[in-house]
């Protein structure tokens, strides 16, 4: 079932090396706001060392959207997603307000 396209309305930055898709947000001590982070490819992100929590959107090489997590706490994790490509990591709430959804197609600007 196709779903509605979003748009993400925040300055998204890319993670596609092996320490940039390691360190992610690990270590920040403010929670994200008007910011994300897209981990490219990614199919489950762990919350270890993070201060604050997020949402997370699981997509598929389509930038459809195959999983969704709100308000994903520090200390968590999140089971792998066979179909998911890669992650974007939004401030919490962001899934809520944006009104994401399983099906959705994910569009935003991306910045190395």
């Amino acid at each position: 079932m196709k779903g509605k396209t979003i748009i993400i309305p925040f300055q998204i930055m890319m993670a596609d090396s092996f320490f940039t898709r390691l360190k992610g947000l690990m270590f920040r001590k403010d929670p994200i706001k008007d910011e994300g982070l897209w981990i490219v490819p990614c199919n489950a992100v762990h919350m270890f060392f993070m201060k604050f929590p997020i949402d997370i959107v699981l997509l598929n090489k389509q930038n459809e959207v195959v999983a969704v997590h709100q308000d994903l706490k520090p200390w968590r994790i999140t089971k792998p997603v066979k179909t998911a490509h890669s992650t974007l990591e939004l401030p919490v709430g962001s899934i809520k307000k944006l009104g994401i959804g399983t099906g959705d197609n994910i569009h935003c600007s991306v910045f190395k």
